[in-house]
């Protein structure tokens, strides 16, 4: 399938990270690649863009858009975000830091729109929410194994469902007569709880949805893990940006800037996408920019 994925606040991110020729960037987040070949082509020849995703997909998208365009400064690297650090000392040379580093922490329209795999109640696929192979716990096992309370957890948590105990319930019932496989099986559970008539703005499945994938991929560990590895790896007044989706990822991200003494904080409140972007990208409206430099 075409990997399509628009960028989100894309005018923003270059417009804080200020990419000029040679320097070096880090796009944490490599997803449609959007952020990657803007910061590549900016930086020039003599600069360079590391990018990392745990998506194969993904990976092999830029590939072929790196290839079309004969761009040769971009290095791609599969692995989830959170081992950066790793990452850049089995790339580079000792001590090599960057200007600047974005991190899009939400899903790509590519992963989204994917048929085979289980990212919307709308796909026909098996109940699969992993970006890569490194995930300790499968959809399908949470599903299926989680206690009541453990799922109106994350439910609660992740999800910011108010019906949270409702729907673990309902699941834990379907769960003890068939075992929840794929995603008709989940969205069938909720969608006797809900019919379609009673639907507001979204589907009912969308909430649950949403933290069931971050619980298989343990997004809100993983950013914590990256936060204070990104800041190590900026040069003296090297930036930081993160657009994320999710209240949970952005008070994790307030609070760290807030409990850093080496950085200087540049969104005291964040940005928001305009009008026009969320009218052309209505995936874009629930977005949050924050951004940092580094001062020592």
């Amino acid at each position: 399938m075409a990997y399509t994925h628009v960028p989100v606040m894309l005018a923003e991110v270059l417009e804080y990270l200020k990419p000029k020729p040679g320097q070096k960037f880090i796009d944490g987040t490599l997803g449609g690649a959007g952020y990657t070949l803007a910061l590549a082509k900016a930086v020039g020849e003599k600069g360079l863009i590391l990018s990392t995703d745990l998506d194969q997909l993904a990976i092999d998208n830029a590939k072929s858009k790196i290839k079309d365009l004969k761009l040769n400064n971009i290095v791609l690297v599969k692995n989830n975000f959170k081992n950066l650090a790793k990452i850049v000392s089995e790339k580079f040379p000792m001590e090599t830091k960057f200007d600047g580093i974005v991190f899009d922490l939400g899903l790509s329209s590519a992963q989204l729109d994917d048929e085979k795999r289980g990212f919307s109640f709308k796909s026909s696929g098996p109940l699969d929410m992993a970006f890569g192979s490194d995930s300790e716990i499968s959809t399908t096992e949470i599903v299926n194994t989680y206690p009541l309370l453990e799922l109106t957890r994350i439910f609660t948590e992740y999800g910011e469902e108010r019906q949270a105990y409702r729907y673990a319930k309902a699941i834990v019932a379907a769960r003890k007569i068939k075992k929840i496989e794929t995603v008709k099986d989940l969205v069938s559970v909720i969608e006797d709880l809900f019919p379609p008539r009673f639907y507001h703005k979204i589907h009912p499945a969308t909430k649950l949805f949403q933290a069931l994938r971050m619980e298989t991929n343990a997004e809100l560990a993983s950013l914590t893990k990256v936060l204070p590895d990104a800041i190590n790896l900026l040069k003296t007044n090297g930036k930081i940006v993160l657009i994320s989706f999710h209240s949970g990822e952005d008070r994790i991200v307030k609070r760290f800037f807030k409990s850093r003494t080496d950085i200087k904080i540049l969104t005291k409140r964040p940005l928001v996408p305009g009008d026009l972007e969320i009218m052309e990208n209505p995936r874009a409206r629930s977005a949050k920019f924050r951004t940092a430099q580094k001062i020592n």
